[in-house]
């Protein structure tokens, strides 16, 4: 499958907001400089071809010029008008784009710097990343695009990641004519490991120079995305170095704003049908464990031809011990009596349910809401309830899109590794969310499977549940085993500093899309936080403990399927299913 893209009319407008501050600017293509040729060692000769490079012309347009154009791109965005030029440590000229997680900012971004060639000639732009996910996001979005602007603008960008042991790519870089990106996480070059200090170093290797110089020579225009993870003082100092002729910010998230000239909020993504509706399906916990009987009420069912009825969760006498089973429950039903006449269930008899409201009453005076639990609730029980609500969301959600060709997908973030493998000695085994997944992914299907024969069930009948479920971590390199991703301990984020964690789901990305991959189902741990987007993630799974305070981390991860989705021909889809994300307690 490839993904197949359309011109739409809002990220047209984000690229013109952004083109249309540097109007007057004159075109000048193929502006040339001399490369640094740097210190070639006793009995070798320099490599002519490399002497000659192309860098981006200067801004002919004076300060005025652009806070005048900025403004009347901000007049016809409806923003707040600029009253001067936010400038910064780095760079006098800085705007602002805030897009919604999930409305194709890569994208835009992306064509902007076609358009910006295109208008003026600039042709040599680096996107600064603030984690190796982004990074590799960003790449792969430029290589499923390629095609997509070769048709438009009739030209392909070279582009490559930025590694300090590979810098032929940054003589190239340089020397080349054509449109060139350079993709940089901050680590390579604000942090304190050896590799990360290579680019501020004289290096023998290339030929006696400082690569920030020869970076620095091109006057590139800095791209950063997600830059309110890069705003620390180090990092400005650090960027400072690059010598960027101006600044593009593009971020849902903005946390230092300058000047703003094109917005596209929650509230506007949604209203213009750009992103999925968001659920939230959570669970309550009554009273204190062990305090009262067991009880979760799953959901009310209503049909034409019976009352309603309450799917129950409870515990029940069997020949080898009490087990908790799912149970239908109708009024004037006595739990004692359906438990096997368990104590804990005396004076639990159904005195009435509600459809409307979802609630369930008792003649001994308890009420419980869909999705409320009672009684002896751990940790334990609660992770298994929400991976049965997710998986039960899912199915839902299936049933309502396979028949128009779009593929499902659900991820479930969780805490530790070990909670969904774990290696004992040599042996390689299930965890504790792994073995939940798989009874209660084998329970459900068995109520979804009909004896009526449908290109539905056969589906369903072709998947092995071991084999729809798959996790995305870190892999150690000396044994290759799956681990817990290596954080940096400074980062208030905490993400993955490791790319092994980010290399197969990228890469699957559009296969994950096919029927004919059985994965429907993925647990991650920080490695799909961010950077990571695909359009068919429906239901998000939270088996971690929240930080309520970090409103942001939230926004990230459930922005992972925020994008409209497409079926097997790569087709985005016109219309809006929902999409539900089954939160933590």
């Amino acid at each position: 499958m490839k993904f197949r893209f359309k011109v739409q009319g809002y990220q047209t407008e984000a690229v013109k907001a952004v083109v249309d501050c540097f109007d007057g600017q004159p075109l000048q293509t193929e502006l040339g400089y001399r490369i640094d040729p740097g210190r070639v060692a006793a009995g070798q000769q320099a490599r002519l071809e490399m002497d000659s490079g192309f860098r981006n012309s200067d801004l002919l347009l004076p300060a005025e010029a652009i806070l005048k154009n900025i403004q009347a791109v901000q007049v016809r965005q409806n923003l707040p008008v600029s009253d001067s030029l936010k400038q910064t440590k780095v760079s006098p000229v800085n705007l602002d784009v805030e897009m919604e997680t999930g409305t194709g900012k890569t994208y835009c971004y992306i064509k902007t710097v076609f358009e910006l060639n295109k208008r003026y000639g600039w042709c040599k732009f680096i996107v600064v990343v603030p984690s190796i996910a982004i990074r590799e996001g960003v790449a792969q979005s430029i290589a499923d695009t390629a095609e997509h602007f070769l048709e438009g603008y009739g030209k392909r960008v070279r582009s490559f990641i930025y590694d300090s042991k590979a810098l032929h790519n940054l003589e190239s870089f340089s020397s080349d004519s054509g449109i060139n990106l350079m993709i940089i996480n901050v680590q390579a070059f604000n942090a304190r490991g050896k590799d990360a200090r290579r680019i501020y170093e004289e290096l023998d290797d290339f030929q006696s120079r400082r690569p920030i110089d020869v970076i620095a020579a091109n006057r590139p225009i800095l791209i950063l995305d997600e830059p309110q993870k890069m705003e620390g003082a180090r990092t400005v100092e650090s960027m400072k170095e690059f010598n960027p002729l101006f600044i593009l910010r593009y971020s849902a998230t903005h946390k230092q704003e300058h000047n703003k000239v094109y917005r596209l909020d929650a509230l506007d993504a949604f209203n213009q049908k750009l992103v999925k509706k968001i659920g939230v399906r959570g669970i309550s916990v009554k009273g204190q464990a062990g305090a009262s009987a067991y009880l979760y009420l799953q959901s009310i069912e209503v049909s034409a031809d019976k009352p309603p009825q309450a799917r129950v969760e409870m515990e029940i006498r069997q020949e080898n011990g009490i087990a908790r089973k799912l149970r239908l429950l109708a009024k004037g039903d006595n739990l004692h009596a359906k438990s096997g006449e368990l104590d804990q269930y005396q004076g639990y008899v159904v005195a009435d349910m509600n459809a409307n409201d979802g609630t369930l009453s008792f003649t001994n005076g308890v009420t419980l809401t869909v999705g409320d639990a009672c009684g002896d609730v751990t940790d334990a029980v609660l992770r298994r309830l929400q991976i049965r609500e997710a998986i039960q969301t899912h199915f839902e959600k299936e049933q309502q899109l396979f028949a128009k060709g779009i593929k499902v997908l659900t991820l479930f973030f969780i805490d530790e590794v070990a909670k969904y493998r774990v290696y004992d000695g040599s042996m390689e085994k299930q965890g504790e969310y792994a073995a939940i997944f798989e009874d209660e992914y084998r329970s459900h299907l068995n109520e979804v499977l009909t004896l009526q024969p449908s290109e539905y069930n056969e589906y369903l009948k072709g998947i092995e549940p071991d084999r729809t479920h798959e996790g995305y971590f870190s892999i150690d390199k000396k044994s290759k085993r799956l681990v817990d991703p290596d954080v940096g301990a400074r980062s208030a984020e905490r993400t993955s500093d490791d790319v092994d964690a980010y290399d197969l789901i990228l890469r699957r990305k559009a296969q994950l899309l096919s029927f004919e991959e059985p994965v429907r189902f993925i647990f991650a741990h920080s490695a799909l936080r961010e950077g990571w987007d695909n359009p068919n993630v429906f239901v998000i799974g939270m088996l971690k403990k929240a930080d309520p305070e970090n409103v942001t981390s939230r926004r990230q991860e459930v922005g992972r399927g925020l994008r409209l989705c497409v079926n097997q021909r790569g087709d985005q889809s016109q219309q809006r299913p929902n999409r539900d994300h089954c939160s933590g307690v």
